[in-house]
Order: C-alpha cells, then sequence, then structure tokens
C-alpha cells in the first residue's frame, strides 16, 4: 500500500497537452484523462514584507545556526531564508503570487548571488511572471516571511505545514530533515520531455519510463521478468509516491511474482531501460516494436522509435526466449 501526494504540475505539463492518439493504439478511449492544471503563475509586483520589501540587488546566502531550528540560510541583512513545500525543484517553480508573496516575499537578485558556507553550484534562479530572478537553492524558491521581527528570527518554521526554513543544500531545516530523509526514500514521477521523444514520464533521477505492450493493462499485469527485468528494471514504489505534472488517478500499483508493488500508470505497469545511461535519453523508445516511452496520460508516445545503436539493436530482437517470447 502506498500513498500519492499531488505536488504542483510542472508548468511545461500546462503547456500544450497534444491529443491522446498514443492512447487510442493501445484500446484506450481517453475518456477521464486529465488535461493538466495551470502553470503556476508568480506574482507580478514587488512584494512588501519583511526588512521592508522584497530582496533585489546584490543578495548573499549564508549559512547560519538558529536557535531551535540548527543549520539553515539567511540572507545580506540575517533575515531566515524558506522554502515552500507547493513548490517544485525539477523544474523550479514558484506557487506563490498575489497574497502569498506579499506575506512570503521571494528573494530577487538582479545581480550576481554571493554565498558563505552555501555550495555555489546548488544556487540558481527562477524567472517569476513578471520577469524577474528569484533565487533558488537546491532548485527550491527561496523567500522570507514579513512577520519576522529582524535579522534571526523564524517565526515562519512549520507555518501551514508548507513553509520551512531553507537548509544550504535546499532541504528544510531542523526536524524537518527527518520527513525530507523519508520522503527522499520514496518514488517519484515527472511529466518531462525528452529530445526527439517529446512528453514522457521520468523518475525522480531524470530517466524515461517506459511500457511494454506485452503486458495488459486491465487488469494490470508485468510479463517481463527475469532477463527482461534486468534490461528492463520495473519501477517499484517505495514509500510515499509523489506525481508531478500527472493526474494521481492514472497512478497505482500491481504485485509483481516476488510480492513487490510495481507502479502503474494508465494501468500499464512502468519500467526504466538499463542502457539509458543518462538522464534525459531514451534509448529504449520502440525496442523490438514493444517498448515505448510512457506519456504522463499512462499511454505511449507515438514518437518515431529512437535510432538504436549496435548494443541498443540486440534487445529488439524477436527470438524466443522464457520471458515472454522476445528477446530484450
Amino acid at each position: 500500500m502506498f500513498h500519492k501526494r499531488i505536488v504542483v504540475p510542472l508548468a511545461s505539463a500546462a503547456a500544450g497537452l497534444l491529443a491522446l492518439s498514443g492512447c487510442a493504439d493501445l484500446g484506450e478511449s481517453g475518456g477521464g484523462v486529465s488535461n493538466g492544471n495551470p502553470a503556476p503563475v508568480a506574482d507580478t509586483s514587488q512584494a512588501a514584507g519583511a526588512g521592508g520589501g522584497a530582496p533585489a540587488g546584490q543578495v548573499t546566502l549564508s549559512t547560519t545556526e538558529l536557535d531551535g531550528i540548527g543549520e539553515a540560510v539567511t540572507d545580506q541583512d540575517g533575515f531566515t531564508l524558506y522554502r515552500f513545500d507547493q513548490d517544485t525543484a525539477k523544474p523550479p517553480a514558484s506557487n506563490c503570487s498575489g497574497s502569498c508573496a506579499q506575506t512570503w516575499p521571494p528573494v530577487i537578485a538582479d545581480g550576481q548571488v554571493d554565498v558563505q558556507g552555501v555550495d555555489a553550484n546548488l544556487v540558481g534562479s527562477v524567472q517569476r511572471a513578471d520577469g524577474s530572478e528569484q533565487v533558488t537553492i537546491g532548485g527550491w524558491p527561496v523567500y522570507r516571511y514579513a512577520k519576522d521581527g529582524g535579522p534571526g528570527k523564524s517565526s515562519g518554521q512549520g507555518v501551514g505545514g508548507a513553509w520551512y526554513a531553507v537548509n544550504p543544500t535546499g532541504g528544510k531545516a531542523g526536524a524537518a530533515q527527518e520527513e525530507d530523509s523519508a520522503e527522499a526514500t520514496g518514488t517519484t514521477l515527472i511529466a518531462d520531455e525528452a529530445q526527439g521523444v517529446g512528453r514522457i514520464v521520468t523518475d525522480a533521477e531524470g530517466f524515461t519510463l517506459y511500457l511494454f505492450t506485452d503486458d495488459t493493462k486491465e487488469p494490470s499485469k508485468s510479463n517481463c521478468e527475469g532477463e527482461c527485468a534486468q534490461n528492463w528494471p520495473p519501477v517499484i514504489a517505495e514509500g510515499t509516491v509523489d506525481v508531478q505534472g500527472i493526474d494521481e488517478n492514472l497512478v497505482s500499483t500491481v504485485e509483481r511474482a516476488d510480492g513487490s508493488e510495481q507502479i502503474t500508470i494508465g494501468g500499464w505497469p512502468v519500467y526504466r531501460y538499463a542502457k539509458d545511461t543518462e538522464p534525459g535519453q531514451a534509448n529504449g523508445h520502440g525496442v523490438g516494436g514493444k517498448w515505448y516511452a510512457m506519456m504522463p496520460e499512462g499511454c505511449k508516445s507515438e514518437a518515431p522509435p529512437v535510432e538504436q545503436s549496435e548494443a541498443g539493436d540486440s534487445d529488439s530482437g524477436s527470438g524466443s526466449t522464457e520471458d515472454g517470447g522476445y528477446s530484450y
């Protein structure tokens, strides 16, 4: 049994959802499939708040020990910086606008961001709707809290069960770090894009996920075992299953022969491909005419098969084996 927690959808998932022609090819009606949610909208005005307004211009991020919280990040004025659970880090997106951004002013940088005790490689920015650049740490947009009365205050910690002081890696500072660690052991499904294939689903590491047309979706059943499962590792539900840009109602699990619970989307069991060696690759798309990149709607991508190298071709034959009648 796993718990699904809907995470704010990707901005890219809302832009240009296409007709579900791939689903129709697998006998799917396409009915009831979510057409995505609106892209995150950023505030278009400068929000007043802690320390006289949202910081703009030169920003300095410093690692500081806060009473009762521990290691956290403060800005050039000594104000505690926070992250918001309803934002996303992959890709970075802010979902705090309007009155939210008045209470939680986004940290805006017009120039270089200086770091003291924070890894510069973890610091970036995300463009808001007004064109300003909000500072990110570990992909998470960062904010002040208007009700922090001065430097070193951290009254925003835990507000609404969604706001936490940010630590130097972008995680939640203080006791909430344990929650972060627990969530890190879960499974994440992300609507994304792959070059040459288009809209796909990836895991938290950015690896493309696939479906196998020799499986069944009604009822859900995996027919990839043994050597097949070595080449196409099933995506196993471990802990919380988070979804980003995917209708959570499409996500479930199916029990495998070994008792593990494999993730399904739209009823189809989901796999990785062992020969995808880097995030963003989709070398498994079209292999053997039976393996296809999974789309966020729970159907196969209709993009042309990825051109296979000689090594990849060895997985696409149709010789008889004990693992479903095809070599993989």
